[in-house]
């Protein structure tokens, strides 16, 4: 079998060389202690996540992330602060839920309650502003997307990293019975478990597909797309975001990489 390959993006060529096969099982082995044991499953995905932003913003400015204001939308209660910290970023995370803000008894200097649909942060403010496994979480995923775009200084950094639907993790703790419809898979989880899913269909869950991301980071004026992929695939895998239809089953979750007009 011949496997496709396809050139990788300046921006993206020294995260590439990290996103090995090996890499890819860790990852995939640490997913199921999201719920069990979320300071391991977090931990790592912080450890990764640093490297991803790091390796891309290295290639955007030639630079590393000593002295960048870094904004995550969605950081809950900060399991990202330690590791970007030590990179020598000024981390902020941004969290609408105050429960969340507080779910694992971080303290994080700097922390701003606010809806990722309307930023509380001046525009320009910020050298790096990304997302990690929000989008999928927020009914209106290109209005928090177009004002991550409004919150970067021009020249910077926006990363989107989002969990496909169609992929085998889009329902999360429901999945795979999300296949034959969310509302169904909230039920059925509900009547199995004697709770509501923490993820609910409608709620806190929606649909969003890896076209619709890339049509919109395509199309808005405010940014400059600069690399499409896969976020935990190994490199020889990326060419998927290039195949309409299968792309929604098999990129499982995927990253834009912007740079600010």
């Amino acid at each position: 079998m011949v496997v496709p390959t396809l050139p990788v993006p300046p921006v993206a060529r020294t995260f590439a060389r990290r996103a090995t096969l090996r890499r890819s099982v860790g990852l995939l082995g640490d997913f199921r202690h999201e719920q069990s044991a979320p300071e391991l499953f977090y931990g790592s995905l912080a450890r990764d996540t640093v490297d991803l932003i790091g390796d891309l913003y290295a290639g955007l400015t030639g630079r590393d992330l000593t002295g960048t204001a870094v904004v995550d939308v969605g950081g809950g209660p900060g399991y990202f602060a330690e590791v970007f910290g030590a990179a020598g970023a000024r981390y902020v995370p941004v969290e609408p839920d105050p429960s969340e803000m507080h779910a694992a008894g971080l303290a994080v200097g700097g922390s701003v309650r606010g809806s990722g649909l309307a930023l509380p942060l001046r525009t320009g403010s910020v050298d790096v502003c990304f997302s990690s496994n929000v989008a999928e979480h927020v009914a209106q995923p290109w209005v928090m997307a177009e004002e991550m775009l409004r919150v970067t200084r021009p020249g910077g950094l926006t990363v989107l990293s989002y969990t496909l639907w169609w992929g085998p993790f889009g329902g999360h703790e429901t999945g795979p019975w999300h296949a034959f419809g969310g509302e169904y898979a909230a039920r059925r989880y509900a009547r199995r478990h004697g709770r509501e899913p923490k993820n609910r269909y409608g709620v806190s869950l929606f649909e969003v597909g890896c076209r619709d991301g890339l049509q919109w980071a395509r199309s808005t004026p405010h940014g400059e797309l600069l690399a499409a992929f896969p976020r935990y695939h190994p490199r020889w895998a990326w060419w998927l975001v290039r195949v309409p239809a299968l792309r929604e089953f098999l990129v499982s979750n995927l990253v834009l990489v912007l740079r600010r007009r």
